[in-house]
């Protein structure tokens, strides 16, 4: 009997990327989606266009678990992720398959206090509302029972391949190229940042685990960190002086930035999280599914800064 096919949607993007490599490296049986078919060691590679139906179903004929990790662009979300999601849902019902969504903690709206799953979907803008949509749709699906299905939500993350998330490439990538990194919020507040390692690690925990069909768990992260002791690791970590010298973005500064970049423009509607305390509550995870323990800053900080560097020198080689 073959082993169990696992099927990635979005297996090149950050967490995508991040959770097809940990389920090789578990030597299982998987199968990377993107829109180019771009190859991933020790995978089956497929190229689909994830908003196509019948596209989305042929690549996961076969499965026994789907994880929809696909982030549209960030500006196009209201638009692409519903329809998006609902193609995946469906690729999923007919292979049979239990379906692992990858989500974020936009649903929320703002928080006093810990984040938590039992908290309301408050979320009053449109990339926030679309966010709490997508997941009572999936979760609707799961109650009705047409699929097995569970959602992980993370925070910020960071990681190797993380190229496109708030410290991504205009952060770490400028502390690796000895530039001044990029944070649109306050400098001192506590923030939890998730290392990609760990968020692949425990979607796949949420796969395995019948105990988390049906629900939103919230995934554990290391402690929470303000931007400046993360930045400052970083530093520490790219052989820089410390402290780091960071270009903070205020709200202002923000709101004039918008006027010239559309992705600015977007980054308002949640510039809350990163003005005010972002600490996530896994207690609900860490009950039910105890042993998964985060990688501690440093060392993941560490393995970040190694990855930029070796994929700068890389684009330098490709020129």
């Amino acid at each position: 009997m073959s082993e169990p096919l696992h099927v990635v949607f979005g297996a090149t993007g950050g967490a995508g990327g991040a959770l097809s490599e940990e389920l090789v490296r578990q030597g299982r049986r998987v199968r990377g989606i993107s829109r180019k078919g771009t190859e991933i060691a020790g995978a089956e590679s497929v190229a689909a266009d994830a908003l196509d139906a019948e596209q989305a179903a042929a690549a996961a004929e076969g499965a026994a678990v789907v994880y929809h990790c696909v982030n549209p662009g960030y500006t196009q979300w209201p638009e692409l992720l519903p329809a998006v999601s609902r193609s995946i849902l469906a690729a999923a019902e007919a292979a049979g398959a239990k379906l692992v969504y990858a989500d974020n903690l936009y649903a929320y709206g703002p928080v006093d206090g810990p984040l938590r799953e039992d908290l309301p979907d408050a979320a009053t803008g449109p990339k926030g509302r679309t966010r709490a949509e997508v997941a009572s749709e999936l979760l609707a699906a799961h109650k009705a029972g047409r699929v097995r299905m569970t959602i992980g939500r993370a925070s910020d993350y960071y990681g190797p391949g993380g190229l496109s998330s708030m410290t991504g490439e205009q952060a770490l990538g400028r502390v690796v190229g000895g530039g001044r990194p990029v944070w649109t919020g306050r400098l001192d507040q506590p923030h939890s940042f998730q290392f990609l390692p760990d968020l692949a690690r425990a979607l796949i925990v949420l796969a395995d685990r019948d105990e988390a069909d049906g629900g939103i768990w919230l995934i554990p992260a290391g402690e929470p960190l303000t931007a400046q002791r993360f930045f400052d690791l970083a530093f520490e970590a790219a052989g820089r002086r410390t402290p780091a010298q960071v270009q903070a973005v205020s709200p202002a500064l923000l709101a004039i930035a918008g006027l010239f970049s559309p992705i600015l423009r977007e980054l308002r509607e949640t510039a809350y999280q990163f003005r005010g305390p972002l600490v996530v509550d896994s207690s609900k995870f860490d009950r039910a599914f105890p042993g998964l323990e985060p990688t501690p800053h440093p060392e993941a900080i560490e393995q970040t800064v190694r990855w930029f560097k070796a994929h700068r020198a890389s684009g330098r080689r490709s020129h």
